[in-house]
């Protein structure tokens, strides 16, 4: 029998090997078009584009940030960092999966660098809480880049330490983010894809730390 603090202990502290739910072969059924853009959800970006994922919390809020983001030419919610293979929503809401909701972003580099893409992510959350994000509680909602390539992951990190220095100046705590390579991304269900597009009502938020991030964005004719 679970107890409350059971269920909260779990949404906190990520499985371990052997605890993780076992998932399904086959991928869960998502959206065929991305609601914003109008082309297909899993479209291959075109030569020179770059792929990043960025766990803000909560998808619905983070993915609509970003897809207003001139430059950004797709994007998708869905899951990542975890174990559990084509895990659902409710199964990753129970902390037993060992995903973050995050966003897939594909950009074009001519138009938006990843310089300026990292500071909407800094800024546009508290990357200090842990497994949390505002009263969103849960291993789910935990900050995270999930880079392609070993130059993303290395510009990812320094913007961490940059942040970091920016935080520790103005008193607030450490950065909690994961930062690594992009595992595999499992796209969510097709009510979450591009949600506050089809809800516009829909409460969802974002509450940044209040802290600037320090490196400034390249200027752009």
């Amino acid at each position: 029998m679970f107890f409350l603090s059971d269920m909260l202990n779990k949404k906190l502290h990520l499985p371990k090997p052997g605890e993780a739910l076992p998932g399904r072969a086959r991928p869960v059924r998502t959206a065929a078009r991305h609601a914003a853009f109008k082309r297909p959800l899993k479209a291959t970006p075109p030569d020179g584009f770059e792929t990043i994922h960025f766990g803000m919390g909560p998808f619905w809020a983070a993915e609509r940030l970003l897809w207003r983001t001139p430059g950004v030419w797709l994007t998708a919610s869905g899951y990542q960092g975890g174990m559990t293979p084509n895990p659902t929503y409710q199964e990753t809401m129970t902390g037993l999966t060992g995903h973050a909701e995050t966003v897939r972003v594909v950009f074009d580099p001519s138009r938006i660098s990843l310089a300026e893409l990292l500071k909407i992510f800094w800024e546009g959350h508290d990357p200090t809480q842990g497994m949390r994000q505002g009263n969103d509680v849960g291993t789910a909602y935990r900050s995270a880049i999930y880079a392609t390539g070993e130059a993303q992951l290395a510009e990812a990190l320094a913007s961490r330490d940059a942040y970091q220095a920016a935080l520790s100046d103005a008193r607030r705590d450490r950065i909690t983010t994961e930062i690594g390579p992009a595992r595999e991304f499992y796209y969510a269900e097709d009510q979450h894809q591009q949600y506050l597009h089809k809800n516009p009502n829909g409460q969802a938020a974002l509450r940044g730390a209040g802290v600037e991030f320090p490196i400034a964005a390249p200027a752009r004719a």
